[in-house]
């Protein structure tokens, strides 16, 4: 059977185009996945190693804020293969596809404030000066913002226009 010529120039049904979105996501999703599950683990075993009773009070909130942001940036970014695994067969793939970009999303955000706050910990500890710090933080935060969602966004305003013809609705997702 001929396929649907999407405005993009694919000549794709709406489920292979489903299928391929889905495969561009999961590989998107291992690179997060990878580090993400690295830096939580790492973050885990903060709190068995003796320096960290003599963290101040504010450290050990900032670090349970961190574990917590990590924890959830994990599950966000492995939320799509359970979702994925719980609606397979059941007909709704450019749906499910929909519903993991926007969890995939999620987890890179969460990853970002995860990284943003992992990197305040650290250098407060290492350096004991919340003079300049706070700075050098903001400014590695405002590079996270600028490469993962200004420039991209910024791409897309000016050469991605949103096509019509898009089968699930979702502008987000790349062709």
């Amino acid at each position: 059977m001929q396929g649907d010529v999407q405005e993009s120039g694919r000549d794709e049904t709406p489920e292979e185009r489903a299928d391929r979105k889905w495969v561009d996501l999961l590989q998107e999703i291992r690179v997060a996945q990878t580090g993400v599950q690295i830096l939580f683990g790492f973050l885990l075993t903060v709190v068995f190693q003796p320096s960290y009773r003599r963290l101040s009070d504010a450290d050990q909130a900032l670090y349970m804020v961190t574990i917590v942001l990590g924890a959830t940036a994990v599950g966000a970014l492995v939320a799509p293969v359970a979702f994925h695994r719980i609606v397979t067969g059941r007909f709704i793939k450019p749906e499910a596809v929909a519903w993991a970009s926007r969890l995939t999303l999620l987890g890179l955000l969460l990853l970002l404030l995860t990284m943003t706050a992992a990197l305040l910990l650290v250098l407060r500890t290492a350096t004991h000066d919340d003079g300049y710090v706070p700075w050098i933080v903001a400014g590695v935060a405002g590079l996270y913002i600028l490469w993962w969602l200004v420039i991209p966004t910024v791409l897309r305003m000016r050469l991605g226009r949103h096509r019509p013809g898009s089968s699930d609705g979702d502008e987000r997702e790349a062709d």
